[in-house]
């Protein structure tokens, strides 16, 4: 990666969002020599990574777990271009403990190898053709990926990068390109296995937003294999927060501004070029125009298409209707609970995930995703820990309700979210010290993510990859970072794709 920080022609970049892929675009660029500035609606950066406090706990909002901090992984390779120190964190193992309904044995997803294999074969009977399937899948698909590829591809260069990321040793992922998980178990004779076909549901929910029937495959291998060394999932000191404070500190060495609380209202075009923004300072009410060479947008796909106002472009409208035309995204419901540590079952580990039957059950699937902080993690004061919960949920319930049943939704939602972890966590009224829920109206507001939207668009077969939508949008001079683009959600994710973003801007320079 280059080095130097003198003035790259003084070409001014403006970046919509301070979410992780914005921080990491905004702060590469900077380091390069570009003139970068940041707007951010929100009080603080991060966006879905970011955290608040109350009462002595800090939540994460959204986010609770990171990948790519190791040798090689993708926050890695940023943080050493930055001159930015790996934040502390600890590797997750278990990655996740899975319970399925009536089991109180949990599934464990470790992060050592042989123990992983060991688990599976134990918990999934005859289904190892399938988990040595993935294995070779992941291994090809991993370094196809840290060859760096442009994916979708917009043009000759990105083709070209795309191409010279394929080797012999990725040859083994053509065959299954247009294939779902679903149609890999029917294929093995596996899809009546009801344990495995849960699990999968379960974990690929989390990282692709559908089912294993929905899922592209080669998305799911990395998914499901990014959980075992030398990869992993970490648990980071302090708060997920402390990813957001490495961007910024280096975004600000190299001369990059980070104004929060100003929201971009729209993005001017001329001749099919974007040519700067409308910014509002939400404090004040007061609205400008900024000039910029080039923009980056680090939103959703739904928000991009709320940014133009007016424009006749035929591009625009096909970009457009396609976003129309997307399956409705997924929002979340998370509680977040301050207790006492005796509240956390001994040895418990920090991610779990519990599928419930019809009884009470709250979200799709019935499922909660559950972080649990740890003593000494920066979260929770001595004696104490946090507790933060989520489903995946329909956004429309949500938007439909008026005030009164809104509040009703969300205490009903709050109450059975309780109910349920108290199957597990010993949850009562001397145990809990501090309640808060956020709907998808909260994620809307805090994060201006449309409808509240989480996740990104979800990974089928028809927004996976190759056919996924692009970093190049159909304006020039605009970019599109973060969950919608490739490879998908997660601090990881978002980063890569503001590392392509940045990679195309140099090709361009």
């Amino acid at each position: 990666m280059p080095s130097s920080s003198q003035p790259h022609n003084s070409r001014r970049v403006i970046v919509i969002g301070a979410g992780i892929g914005g921080l990491t675009a905004g702060a590469l660029l900077a380091r390069r020599g570009y003139e970068v500035t940041i707007f951010e609606q929100a009080f603080v950066s991060g966006g879905c990574a970011s955290t608040f406090k109350r009462r002595g706990f800090t939540f994460d909002v959204g986010a609770t777990q990171v990948a790519g901090l190791e040798p090689g992984g993708i926050h890695k390779r940023i943080f050493d271009e930055l001159g930015v120190e790996v934040p502390p964190a600890t590797p997750c193992d278990p990655a996740c403990a899975v319970f399925l309904p009536g089991e109180e044995e949990p599934i464990n997803v470790w992060r050592d190898r042989e123990k992983w294999a060991a688990e599976r074969q134990r918990q999934f009977p005859g289904s190892e053709p399938f988990w040595q399937l993935m294995s070779a899948l992941f291994e090809a698909s991993w370094k196809f990926q840290l060859r760096d590829p442009i994916l979708p591809p917009r043009n000759l260069w990105d083709l070209w990068q795309l191409l010279s990321a394929i080797r012999s040793d990725t040859l083994i992922t053509f065959p299954f390109t247009f294939l779902r998980v679903g149609d890999i178990l029917r294929l093995l004779r596996l899809d009546k296995d009801k344990r495995l076909k849960t699990f999968l549901d379960l974990q690929l929910k989390l990282y692709s937003q559908v089912n294993a029937d929905e899922t592209a495959l080669l998305y799911a291998a990395t998914a499901l294999g990014l959980s075992q060394e030398p990869q992993g999932l970490y648990h980071l000191q302090g708060s997920m927060q402390v990813l957001s404070d490495c961007l910024e500190k280096a975004l600000c060495r190299y001369g990059g501004k980070l104004l929060t609380r100003h929201s971009v209202e729209e993005i001017h075009l001329e001749s099919n070029r974007a040519t700067g923004v409308t910014v509002r300072d939400i404090k004040t009410g007061k609205t400008w125009r900024e000039t910029a060479d080039l923009v980056v947008a680090n939103v959703t796909v739904q928000n991009l298409g709320q940014l133009f106002q007016g424009s006749p472009i035929p591009e625009l409208d096909r970009y457009k209707r396609r976003v129309e035309n997307l399956p409705s995204p997924s929002g979340a419901f998370v509680v977040y609970l301050g207790v006492d540590r005796a509240a956390i079952p001994e040895n418990c580990p920090p991610h779990l995930q519990f599928l419930y039957d019809n009884k009470g059950a709250i979200g799709e699937n019935n499922s909660l995703f559950v972080s649990v902080s740890k003593p000494g993690d920066g979260r929770a004061p001595e004696g104490k820990a946090t507790l933060i919960a989520s489903s995946f949920v329909d956004v429309r319930p949500w938007w439909d309700a008026n005030s009164e049943e809104y509040e009703g939704l969300k205490q009903d939602y709050t109450d059975r979210a309780i109910a349920l972890l108290g199957q597990y966590f010993n949850l009562t009224p001397e145990t809990i010290l501090h309640i808060e829920a956020a709907t998808p109206r909260t994620f809307a507001r805090f994060t201006d993510r449309a409808q509240g939207y989480v996740g990104g668009i979800g990974q089928r077969i028809s927004t996976f990859g190759p056919f996924g939508f692009a970093p190049r949008t159909p304006i020039a001079n605009l970019w599109l970072v973060g969950d919608s683009t490739h490879p998908g959600e997660g601090t990881a994710g978002v980063s890569y794709s503001a590392l392509t973003v940045v990679r195309q801007i140099e090709a361009r320079a």
